[in-house]
């Protein structure tokens, strides 16, 4: 019965293992007991942190009439979206081309060979209007099956060759990767592309387009449902960071420095707004993963990895670009408590990162969505102390009033605006005791599950932040997370697993945005450390990536597709470079793929790199939130490469190297390698060819800018090497 989930490596399948339902997990066997019984499968797709997974496993799963009905009807098939995106993606279209929305839970119908004909979202016990019951779902769909088993047939495969069909568009924009540039040798130019200027107005146009998509009065973009920017956020950072510093309140106009203006202040206020919202947790750090208003007062309490790591980079830059003294100490005080949450709340033993914590509490085994969160008058004055003194300040600057926003009484807190310098200091004094009698409440609960490519996007903003806030105990934070990813997902031969649990690998092999985002995030580690480990060990996940999903020019998604999948999508394979919540694949091995060539003067990777960020001349003019990562990683080609040798003493060197982040080039990398050190030599050849013939002076340190792997004159001061660094921008 459903005790077949109880050893998974998701938390969310684990919470379904005690069930009356008979769940499999996805895999082949499931499919073939479907045919054999010669009934249809029902794929039930959600993830842990997920209120209404929780809800309608309640109200239907865990009800033994319901239970009865699928176990006897169907086989039931329980998948993580996390776990195994591969299966998310595939039914996932389906259930947006069958009903024109989608989500989660989500509920399809499929043949024995893995052919959705019917699906939707969340279904309840009991019919509404405009919404059937589950029960009628089931009874309808076993009707069709029995009765109309050639219609049934005939939806499965229009509906497979419409997903095909889109699978090939997606596969278009990113087109064919094969091109000419393919001998390896030293990058020439340092510009981006073969019309640079063209790649300067697209980004550019991209910047304008999301000023018209600005709301305005509450920050971000959009409207209600309104989720943070994120990868968003870090292309208008690094844009800019291009034209060097700017003041966030300026007016722009048509030109590239004009834009860059714009974006200093597109990303000021959005990221200034959900510092004062209730998205941002204000007593432990850590963001939400959307809120349910416009305002972002009504948060959806589930906190993701994926969401944290990309707000905590693009905090952590915002604090060292910043034009506003006021905007840098907020982005400071946000990017540390972001980071500690994650370290104190997400992070596991040996090292990794677990996925997230839930929206819901439970207590006496009701689910309470944000119940850990929520705070009403009352309970300031439990907490604060009587009428008139510090709860009442506390309600009055923190949005607390008699009727809630979430519940009767609850609400999250939060100011809605930047708190002045008085505010922030009795805030400060106020905010432990808060803080120490929340955690005297039931907490949500964990998903233990260590997924790969976010561990990898951890890793990268752990190691800037670290620098950034002078803060070493987060760099070891991050060199645990990248050596947990080594010891326990790679193994010898090179393959990466996507998930592990309690230390042991399990399951699919990692997917284009797992490789990639490792990679991303040991070359980060590289740069901040000089730890050649790093560096090795990111090089051998970027060739491996080539290897694994490049396929005659034709980029890939995953490495290899269940048969199942596969039939449902028409026999088609994905490559979609469009990004929703996290970078996508496509966009991340572009980006590694830049590093790597400036590291390693690699023509033929940063060609591939042009090519493959070739899709956003056809999706940035429209769409460019759907592509936030592909622009921040086309921003860093642009102004790249600018690669920065630093040899010498540790201290004169991490001194320069201070130095040039603080001018926020999206461009650059940085090797450096300490005076005398053997570990950055293989065979009388350095490890990174960025390294090879800058010797190191008898004392103190020397910097040496090169573009393209050709240098100017070393220098030895912060002064000649700000010069040196500016002359090229």
């Amino acid at each position: 019965m459903a005790g077949r989930l109880r050893n998974e490596a998701s938390a969310y399948l684990r919470q379904h293992a005690g069930n009356p339902v008979d769940w499999w997990p996805f895999c082949d066997q499931a499919f073939e007991q479907a045919r054999l019984r010669d009934v249809p499968v029902f794929i039930s797709v959600g993830y842990a942190a997920c209120h209404w997974c929780h809800v309608m496993a309640r109200e239907s799963f865990e009800d033994e009439a319901t239970a009865a009905y699928l176990n006897e009807h169907f086989v039931s098939i329980k998948v993580d979206r996390e776990e195994r995106p591969d299966v998310d993606e595939v039914y996932m279209a389906a259930t947006q081309a069958l009903t024109g929305q989608g989500g989660w839970p989500m509920s399809v119908f499929a043949l024995p060979d893995g052919r959705a004909f019917y699906a939707g979202t969340y279904y309840p016990p009991q019919p509404f209007p405009g919404r059937p019951s589950f029960r009628q779902v089931l009874e309808a769909v076993t009707d069709a099956w029995a009765n109309r088993r050639e219609g049934v047939e005939a939806n499965a495969q229009a509906l497979a060759a419409a997903l095909g069909e889109a699978a090939e568009v997606n596969r278009a924009l990113v087109g064919s990767l094969s091109g000419d540039a393919a001998a390896a040798g030293p990058v020439v130019q340092p510009a981006a592309g073969s019309q640079p200027e063209e790649l300067a107005g697209l980004l550019s146009e991209a910047v304008r387009v999301l000023a018209r998509e600005e709301d305005r009065r509450f920050g971000g973009f959009g409207d209600a449902p309104k989720f943070p920017p994120s990868a968003i956020l870090q292309f208008l950072l690094r844009h800019a960071a291009a034209q060097g510093a700017v003041p966030a309140g300026a007016e722009a106009g048509e030109g590239a420095a004009d834009t860059a203006v714009l974006a200093a202040g597109l990303a000021a206020r959005t990221l200034q707004a959900m510092a004062c919202s209730a998205l941002y947790d204000q007593l432990e750090g850590g963001f939400a993963r959307y809120s349910v208003d416009r305002q972002w007062s009504v948060p959806h309490f589930e906190k993701m990895l994926y969401d944290n790591v990309q707000l905590l980079r693009a905090y952590a830059q915002w604090a060292l670009q910043g034009t506003d003294p006021g905007d840098r100490d907020l982005a400071r005080e946000v990017a540390g408590s972001t980071a500690d949450w994650m370290l104190s709340s997400l992070g596991l033993p040996g090292g990794g990162l677990a996925s997230s914590l839930d929206a819901d509490t439970v207590v006496d085994g009701q689910h309470h969505e944000g119940g850990t969160y929520l705070w009403s008058v009352m309970d300031l004055h439990k907490v604060l102390g009587p009428e008139g003194g510090d709860a009442d300040w506390v309600a009055s600057v923190m949005g607390i009033r008699p009727h809630g926003t979430v519940t009767a009484e609850g609400s999250p807190l939060h100011p809605g605006r930047r708190l002045h310098a008085a505010e922030t200091e009795r805030w400060n004094r106020l905010k432990p005791v808060l803080r120490q009698a929340r955690r005297q409440r039931v907490q949500p609960g964990r998903d233990d599950k260590v997924v790969a490519g976010w561990n990898g996007l951890a890793v990268a903003a752990l190691a800037e932040a670290a620098g950034v806030l002078d803060r070493p105990e987060l760099l070891e934070a991050a060199e645990a997370a990248a050596g947990y990813l080594l010891r326990v997902h790679l193994d010898d031969a090179g393959r990466l697993a996507r998930v592990s649990h309690e230390g042991q690998a399990r399951g699919i092999e990692g997917l284009l945005e797992d490789y990639a985002g490792a990679a991303e995030g040991l070359f980060t580690l590289y740069a901040a450390t000089g730890n050649t480990r790093w560096y090795t060990a990111a090089e051998r996940l970027l060739l491996r990536a080539e290897e694994r999903f490049l396929a005659g020019g034709t980029l890939l998604d995953e490495a290899e597709q269940a048969q199942q999948l596969s039939a449902a999508r028409g026999e088609r394979r994905a490559a979609d470079p469009l990004e929703s919540a996290t970078p996508s694949g496509a966009s991340l091995f572009a980006g590694a793929l830049v590093t790597y060539a400036a590291y390693s003067g690699s023509s033929r990777h940063r060609a591939l790199a042009e090519r493959l960020l070739g899709y956003l001349g056809r999706v940035a003019p429209r769409l460019p939130r759907m592509a936030g990562w592909g622009l921040a990683v086309a921003q860093a080609a642009a102004c790249g490469p600018v690669e920065l040798a630093v040899t010498g003493e540790p201290a004169a060197a991490a001194k320069l190297v201070r130095a040039a982040r603080r001018t926020g080039s999206p461009g650059m990398v940085v090797a450096v390698q300490a005076a005398g050190a053997a570990a950055g030599q293989d065979q009388g050849r350095a490890v990174v060819p960025l390294l090879q013939d800058r010797p190191a002076p008898e004392t103190g340190a020397l910097a040496y800018v090169c573009r393209g792997m050709v240098c100017a004159r070393p220098v030895a001061d912060e002064a000649g090497l700000l010069a040196q660094l500016r002359a090229g921008r």
